[in-house]
């Protein structure tokens, strides 16, 4: 067998329960990804008072986590590529929460920082297969719209946690530990790794074709159980060409893949310093602003409500319309409520305007998490997708110490300024350096597999 036809094969079905299942499992896993991501801010309240923690240590701390973070994106691109998609999910989701529940045990801030950076290696890289996989597995011309759903989904966790902040850490000295232990359970991803497919496409990007055939035989025998006789895809016109089986980095020095890494750099860098500025220090500079630790808590929990919302607006526009122009509107829109949030000290208006950042921001990160991966081929996509993601993580070890030296040094509105400017930089990139991808994703599928060039959505 010279090819097995994935993208074709896979494009042309309607989504069924199989599809469904995949969701949910991939949302399970970003419920308690987006859980866990912001433990660490909801706590600090209490950690200064109990610890002594002062603003640097914080900055640290949140700083080193995003050091393992761009690590984390690194290590899953290669597991991604050597071992499977399917299995380096699991693995970076048990990553994930095994470490979380180490932190329950932290009996200082050096001991709790290394916990936090072991866990947000397996967050970052967990994201980074799991963007991979949806896009491997869904159809192109919906696949934004579920890899929206899955983070409808998985978003929810960004409110509930902090919700559970709100009420268990005030508690007791030791209470705020249990935001750690709920983080935790994301271990309960095993138990859906039976319903899970292998991505053909995976397979098929390492010559074994086989493989392929195989994955997308029982695949399609689900889908027609359920939905009756299946069309038949197009026909290849050309054998599909066997990538390496190590992705060297140089790859990425490529002209096809070279200017999407950079791009999507920028976005990554621009998302992670604006997104994180925000949802990071909240609850702390509020705080220091003489709230008490209670509403500081209390105000970014109701804040990020408005998430899972800005995540079901994606998934309304991500296929309807160019996903280059809503990352530029998202991204600019979050720049300008992001500047009035921190021009407030009402504590109506600061709820209002959090809200419109929450719902902005993770509008555009569901946004993002589609359009990445669309800019590679399967040979470059896993590789690509991870540097960029990983490099965008790493740009916020520099990001925390910037805002420490800002609040330090100019009060706190102009943390708000740079976290503005931030948004406003990466919505211009965009405008004027992003592809098009609509038309790639609308298109019938290619009849040759897979071999798309860079700015390709199959």
């Amino acid at each position: 067998m010279m090819h097995s036809n994935a993208a074709n094969r896979l494009d042309r079905l309607p989504i069924s329960k199989f599809h469904k299942i995949t969701l949910v499992a991939v949302s399970f896993a970003y419920f308690f990804e987006f859980a866990d991501i912001n433990s660490f801010a909801t706590t600090v309240p209490k950690l200064i008072k109990l610890w002594g923690v002062s603003i640097n240590q914080i900055a640290y701390v949140t700083s080193a986590s995003f050091v393992g973070m761009f690590f984390g994106s690194l290590i899953a691109s290669w597991l991604a590529d050597r071992w499977g998609r399917k299995k380096a999910l699991v693995i970076t989701t048990l990553w994930f929460s095994a470490f979380s529940f180490a932190a329950v045990f932290s009996w200082d801030i050096v001991s709790l920082g290394v916990f936090r950076v072991l866990t947000s290696a397996g967050l970052a890289a967990m994201t980074v297969v799991a963007v991979i996989y949806v896009n491997e597995i869904f159809p192109a011309a919906v696949r934004g719209k579920y890899q929206a759903y899955a983070i409808v989904i998985g978003i929810c966790g960004t409110p509930v946690t902090n919700l559970i902040a709100s009420v268990v850490v005030p508690l007791s000295d030791w209470s705020w530990r249990l935001v750690f232990l709920w983080g935790s359970l994301g271990i309960v991803f095993i138990f859906f790794t039976r319903y899970l497919k292998e991505s053909p496409r995976w397979y098929e990007s390492k010559g074994q074709y086989g493989k392929a055939d195989a994955a997308l035989s029982e695949i399609e025998d689900r889908v027609a159980a359920e939905k009756g006789p299946l069309a038949d895809p197009a026909a290849p016109v050309a054998a599909v060409q066997t990538a390496k089986t190590k992705a060297p980095f140089k790859l990425l020095l490529q002209k096809k893949y070279l200017g999407p890494t950079l791009l999507l750099t920028v976005l990554w860098v621009t998302q992670t310093v604006g997104f994180f500025g925000y949802s990071s220090w909240a609850p702390t500079l509020l705080s220091k602003e003489g709230f008490s630790v209670e509403n500081s808590i209390f105000y970014v929990a109701l804040t990020t409500v408005g998430a899972p919302l800005g995540s079901y607006l994606a998934s309304l526009v991500t296929d309807r319309f160019e996903r280059k122009w809503c990352l530029v509107v998202f991204g600019t829109t979050i720049a300008i409520c992001g500047l009035f949030y921190g021009l407030t000290f009402n504590p109506i208006l600061i709820v209002v305007f959090g809200f419109l950042v929450n719902l902005f921001e993770r509008g555009y990160t569901a946004l993002a998490y589609a359009y990445s991966p669309e800019l590679f081929d399967t040979a470059g996509r896993s590789l690509g997708t991870g540097v960029s993601y990983g490099l965008g993580r790493l740009s916020n070890a520099a990001g925390p110490l910037i805002i420490a030296a800002l609040y330090n040094g100019s009060g706190y509105q102009s943390v708000f300024f740079f976290i503005a400017g931030t948004w406003l930089f990466g919505a211009i990139i965009l405008a004027f350096f992003g592809p098009k991808t609509r038309q790639a994703r609308l298109a019938p599928p290619a009849k040759s597999q897979d071999l798309t060039p860079s700015g390709s959505a199959n």
